[in-house]
């Protein structure tokens, strides 16, 4: 039986759970904690953290198991712990003033409230005492230190909560008036020119360490390229997927991306998994591969999906979020990175002596001596890399991947959160569509029907599930994400069902969401308060929830004709364009909507007999597949079929299959280009500008 049990025992967030034996008296957010600190006359200690956060393990581990510690908290706060990825609002307030507080952020984030919830000291983490890790003063002696502040010099504190709360409320609500004329594609160029300074021509990505994946804008370095040619734009896409793919922040053996590389050569990752970043670099490399044609861009997305519905999918057909980057050794300890690291001795001994154990170890840079810690992160030596030799050495990764199966594993974090699955239904849906591959679109359609069903009971999308119990509603990016990748599995399926249940959504997102001056808040207007209100305007390791409610109503335009959701995408172009213009680098994502709507995108309507079957189009289904066209609505059907779509998609209610045979529309605004039958001619009309018509 555990020594200590708290009140996180009754949660299901997988990061609460992990805190529940801490000696510390915990208690989950709400007002039950803040109502027993204003009756005790306490301050609240607000603890933030994740479940796969490597310094989080580390202040539980030397602070929260901590007897002393632990009973000095008890005596004097009431302690709350909050899993971010299940309150993001909560943490995106005490994030601000954190950061106002000390100029940057991070997590575990340690938080000093009152008990009206209002900040007046923080940080991230904290050694345990004075001189842990080099620190002049320890995490025990900073409470003491704030405890008697609070007690004894309250007009101190009275001062130091009035100002965070301002910064906070400067930084989350303070917004410039709409623009009277929306912003053009110069603000993407500008920001282009910015990548163009920052980059690393030699390893891809920025110059710079630690390098994240969502620090270089793929996917709008692909649409600048096709928009204007630009082929250094292609050149910083291409190059940063290669040597992400080659480096030790994909998992050469399973698949998947690691959270993001400590150097400068995606070669030592920090060795968490994370489903949101896994869901976007499958869609950045789906497309990369549509201009490029390259081989290794798909290999890399379908190893990325295969591994995701291997090692990330619920039986229920939802996703979990996250693995830890710590795991066990064989002695019990853990450490970060243990489950995927080799000795060449370990490698020698499963594949056996021989020609091709020895060109594994060449050509994944294996030696006696390592690259970590004396042991050996897998990466491929020369890029672009050798495709035909990565095919002959599927039996030794096999061989090897059923070897690291054996050991213990790294902690998965098993909730399902709405937004992340939202971005992985794209994923899949994209996937499945570009590389003609059923199965991912058939896991997609699993993960929307659990979505739509099971966290959506009461018609309000839920944040997250877990044990068969649903969280908080959930909050703007839940409902975007979402939308998007409903939409992304329209085009994936033309099944009608996927739309409708996407423009649901997207009028729940303006009835809960919805600023009357343009754009969208976090929280819906009957979330708990909080001491500010945010409005998105940043696009970080995630897309922000207001960058792709913007792109959803751009796209929904384009599919039903209604001026409703266009009127709504200007006036969020207008409310973002003085954020866009301050710094178009904080919104790269936003940048993807605005790349859409400066253009004219194209519907596009393929239509077949109704006794031909679906399969008559497929040249045609797959020259749509095959061609990166970035601004886009795509629907297909039978000519019988076609008049059912007029209510949701107008583009295709006159469409026919002209002489009996599969016929493509091409069409922007309605204008429509001559219709084909062949698919060399469609390939032509995708890729060549868009010709008035009658």
């Amino acid at each position: 039986m555990p020594k200590h049990t708290n009140r996180l025992i009754d949660e299901t967030s997988p990061y609460l759970l992990q805190h529940a034996h801490n000696p510390v008296d915990w208690r989950p957010w709400g007002d039950e904690a803040f109502d027993e600190a204003r009756r005790l006359g306490r301050p609240v200690f607000l603890s933030i953290g994740y479940s796969t956060c490597h310094w989080c393990h580390v202040m539980e581990e030397e602070s929260f198991e901590d007897e002393d510690i632990a009973a000095f908290m008890n005596a004097h706060y009431v302690s709350i712990k909050v899993d971010r990825e299940e309150r993001p609002d909560v943490d995106a307030v005490y994030m601000a003033a954190v950061q106002a507080l000390t100029g940057s952020g991070g997590w575990p984030m340690s938080v000093w409230l009152t008990p009206e919830r209002e900040p007046f000291f923080g940080g991230t983490y904290f050694p345990p005492r004075d001189g842990a890790r080099g620190a002049r003063h320890g995490f025990l002696t900073i409470l003491r230190e704030v405890s008697n502040s609070y007690t004894s010099d309250a007009e101190r504190v009275s001062r130091a909560t009035a100002a965070l709360v301002a910064a906070v409320r400067t930084q989350m609500e303070a917004s410039k008036p709409p623009a009277d004329t929306r912003p053009d594609t110069s603000l993407i160029g500008d920001a282009i020119n910015v990548f163009k300074r920052l980059f690393d021509d030699r390893d891809g990505g920025l110059r710079r360490a630690p390098k994240f994946p969502s620090n270089v804008p793929i996917r709008l370095l692909l649409r600048h390229h096709a928009r204007t040619g630009d082929q250094v734009a292609l050149l910083m896409a291409t190059l940063t997927l290669e040597k992400m793919a080659a480096g030790g922040m994909y998992d050469q053996l399973g698949g998947g991306f690691h959270r993001y590389s400590t150097d400068a050569r995606w070669l030592v990752p920090h060795f968490e998994k994370m489903l949101y970043d896994n869901a976007l670099l499958v869609v950045a490399y789906a497309e990369a591969h549509q201009v490029t044609g390259r081989a290794d861009f798909e290999r890399v997305a379908r190893e990325t999906l295969d591994y995701l519905l291997r090692e990330m999918t619920a039986p229920d057909g939802g996703f979990y979020s996250a693995t830890d980057a710590d795991s066990k050794g064989p002695d019990g300890k853990s450490d970060e990175g243990l489950f995927f690291v080799w000795s060449e001795a370990e490698i020698r001994q499963v594949l056996g002596a021989g020609d091709d154990t020895d060109r594994f170890i060449a050509y994944y840079g294996v030696t006696a001596e390592g690259n970590f810690e004396g042991a050996n992160i897998l990466a491929v030596v020369h890029t672009p890399p050798d495709e035909a030799m990565h095919a002959a050495l599927a039996p030794q990764r096999a061989a090897l991947y059923a070897a690291r199966a054996r050991r213990s594993p790294p902690f998965r974090d098993e909730k399902i959160l709405a937004a992340w699955n939202g971005l992985a239904l794209s994923a899949f849906a994209i996937g499945g569509r570009v590389f003609a591959e059923p199965r991912y679109v058939d896991a997609a359609a699993r993960a929307a029907t659990f979505l739509l069903e099971r966290m959506r009971p009461d018609g309000r999308l839920a944040r997250s599930h877990k044990d068969g119990r649903n969280s908080v509603a959930g909050f703007l990016d839940d409902y975007a994400f979402v939308c998007a990748g409903l939409i992304d599995m329209f085009e994936a399926t033309s099944d009608r069902r996927w739309l409708q249940h996407a423009i649901t959504l997207a009028e729940e997102t303006e009835r809960l969401f919805a600023d009357p001056t343009g754009g969208w808040f976090m929280a819906a207007a009957d979330h708990e308060r909080l001491i500010a209100r945010e409005k998105p305007a940043y696009d970080g390791a995630e897309p922000s929830g207001t960058s792709v409610a913007l792109r959803n109503v751009l796209r929904l335009a384009t599919f039903t004709s209604d001026d409703r959701w266009r009127a709504i995408a200007d006036g969020a172009l207008a409310a973002l364009a003085p954020a866009m213009k301050d710094n178009p680098l904080a919104l790269t994502e936003a940048l993807l909507a605005l790349d859409w709507s400066a253009g004219e995108p194209r519907e596009i309507a393929i239509v077949w007999p109704r006794d031909a079957g679906a399969e008559a189009a497929r040249p045609l289904l797959d020259v749509v597949r095959r061609t990166f066209v970035p601004s886009h609505a795509l629907v297909a059907a039978s000519d019988a079929d076609a008049a059912g779509f007029a209510k949701l998609v107008p583009f295709i209610a006159d469409k026919i299959a002209i002489d009996g045979r599969p016929t493509a529309y091409v069409c922007t605004h309605g204008r429509c280009e001559l219709p084909v039958h062949d698919a060399a001619a469609l390939a032509i009309r995708l890729t060549t500008p868009q010709a008035a018509s009658k």
